[in-house]
C-alpha cells in the first residue's frame, strides 16, 4: 500500500475532520492559574485538552519545581508555560510553525514579560540534535522534557521520535523527568527502559513517564 505523505494527510484532515476554531486556553495551577492563553486555530497544532493537562499535571507536578523545562513541540505553549506557572527554573519552548511560536511569544508577554521563558522558532529534531551535541551547554539542574508531539509523529516519523527521547534520557541530570503524550497507535513498551515508566490513559491521550534514577512516580499519583 503506497504512503501517504504527511502533507497529503494534512489535507485530507482539512477537509474531512472538524475545523479548529481560534480561542483561548487557561492556566490551570500555579502563580499565573486562570491566565489566558490566545490559540489560533491552526490544524498544525493540537492544544492538549484543559482536562488532559489538569491530569498530567497532577501526575508530575510536584516534580516541577526548580527543573528546566523543555517542550519540544510546544503548539500553543500552554503546556510549558503551565510548567513555569506551577515552580519550574526556566523553560524552552519549541515550535517550527512560525506563527504559532509568534503567538507563544505574545502570551508569555502578556501574561509575565519576565517569564523565565524563551521560545525557539525551528523544527524539533533539528533543535534536539544541536542541544544534544558536544559542543551544547546543558541546564546543570534537572530537567522535565514534554514530547507532545503530532500523534501521527509516533507512526510516520517514530525512529526520529524514539531517538530524541532517547538522546534526552541519556544526557539529562538524574531526577529528571521525562513525558510523552501520544494515542493509542503508540505502544510505550517502544520506549527506552519501557518498564520503568508509568503509563496513564486520558483518552484520547496515553502518557508515559519517566524519572531518569529511579521511578517514584507511581506513589506521587
Amino acid at each position: 500500500m503506497a504512503k501517504i505523505s504527511h502533507r497529503k494527510r494534512l489535507k485530507n484532515w482539512n477537509s474531512n475532520s472538524p475545523q479548529p476554531k481560534p480561542g483561548k486556553l487557561r492556566i490551570v495551577g500555579g502563580k499565573y492559574r486562570g491566565s489566558q492563553i490566545e490559540y489560533i486555530g491552526d490544524p498544525r497544532t493540537r492544544p492538549m485538552k484543559d482536562n488532559i493537562r489538569e491530569a498530567l499535571f497532577n501526575l508530575v507536578g510536584g516534580w516541577i519545581p526548580d527543573k528546566a523545562i523543555i517542550d519540544l513541540f510546544a503548539g500553543t505553549g500552554a503546556v510549558g508555560i503551565e510548567a513555569v506557572s506551577r515552580g519550574a527554573s526556566r523553560a524552552v519552548l519549541i515550535e517550527r510553525h512560525f506563527p504559532s511560536a509568534k503567538v507563544i511569544k505574545q502570551n508569555i508577554k502578556s501574561i509575565d514579560a519576565e517569564m523565565p521563558a524563551v521560545v525557539e522558532s525551528m523544527d524539533t529534531f533539528f533543535w534536539g540534535r544541536q542541544f544534544l551535541s558536544p559542543e551544547t551547554k546543558r541546564p546543570a539542574e534537572p530537567w522535565v522534557v514534554f514530547c507532545c508531539a503530532p500523534y501521527d509523529f509516533y507512526v510516520d516519523r517514530q525512529g526520529e521520535i524514539l531517538a530524541l527521547i532517547s538522546g534526552l534520557k541519556e544526557h539529562a541530570p538524574d531526577n529528571s523527568i521525562l513525558v510523552v503524550e501520544s494515542d493509542s497507535r503508540f505502544e510505550p513498551k517502544l520506549l527506552p527502559n519501557p518498564e520503568n515508566w508509568v503509563v496513564r490513559d486520558y483518552r484520547p491521550a496515553r502518557v508515559a513517564v519517566l524519572k531518569k534514577g529511579g521511578n517514584d512516580l507511581a506513589t506521587n499519583s
